[in-house]
């Protein structure tokens, strides 16, 4: 059986300028937000032709829950690291880090769980951090574990080198991490 939605087949120009007014975004924003380059948001917005695709969707989706915007919005970085904790092309949870002065910022931009980096702790410790990257590298008390740090040209074990080389990927599970300085 085929199942039916209540979102129009198309929109026009005016429709999208008012749902990007209700977020509060300029055309530019909105063109970042939508992954599309500003000259198509100024075109849908001055056109009077029907738009369709997937932008149709979005708008009746932000138009109804315009929050969702602002809960995908990445905070700016205060700490010279950040880390992406990953399920395949998802992001789960932004980690900012300050090592030098111990300090974490958690962000965690799925309501499951399971996705995110810390479980249900949304305010964890430096010390559940460290310990949060030793879980996605291989175990401290690896049987030859000279010549796993060898083969990935690290001197010493040291998970964040380790996740550098390797992004945290685990042969059990499709989560990685991606890690900016």
């Amino acid at each position: 059986m085929n199942k039916d939605y209540v979102i129009p087949n198309s929109i026009k120009g005016e429709d999208i300028k008012r749902v990007r007014q209700l977020l509060g975004m300029t055309q530019k924003e909105f063109a970042a937000f939508t992954k599309s380059a500003v000259r198509t948001v100024e075109n849908w917005e001055s056109g009077d032709k029907e738009i369709t695709g997937p932008i149709v969707t979005l708008t009746e989706i932000l138009l109804r829950k315009p929050d969702i915007a602002g809960e995908l919005e990445l905070p700016p970085n205060e700490y010279k690291t950040r880390l992406w904790y990953m399920y395949k092309n998802m992001v789960c949870t932004v980690i900012d880090v300050d090592e030098p002065a111990r300090k974490i910022k958690v962000y965690n931009f799925v309501d499951n769980t399971m996705f995110r980096a810390f479980g249900v702790n949304t305010k964890p410790t430096f010390e559940e951090y460290e310990e949060f990257l030793e879980s996605r590298c291989f175990p401290r008390t690896r049987d030859k574990i000279k010549l796993e740090l060898k083969k990935l040209d690290i001197p010493f074990y040291d998970p964040m080198m380790i996740i550098e080389k390797t992004e945290g990927r685990m042969a059990e599970d499709e989560f990685w991490i991606k890690v900016e300085r």
